[in-house]
């Protein structure tokens, strides 16, 4: 889900960066976001600082896309 950015979500942030956790947008400090609108929605990760780096690790690293799965390499069930 999503929450609304001023009303919901930059509370939270706060209060789990006074309690020594982190908030997060998976992306960024939830706290650096600039509001642009009044009900303005975004998604929110919060938890303890360990965590909340692991998932913008996530989202910031993709993962290496190695293929060994035998049923799409050389014999495939797409025919050319």
């Amino acid at each position: 889900g999503r929450l609304r950015l001023l009303y919901e979500a930059n509370p939270i942030g706060m209060i789990m960066e006074q309690a020594g956790g982190r908030a997060s947008t998976g992306r960024e400090a939830m706290l650096s976001v600039k509001p642009t609108g009044l009900h303005q929605r975004i998604g929110l990760v919060f938890g303890s600082k360990n965590e909340v780096d692991r998932i913008e690790r996530y989202h910031s690293e993709p993962a290496p896309r190695v293929i060994d799965n035998p049923l799409f390499a050389e014999r495939t069930l797409f025919r050319d």
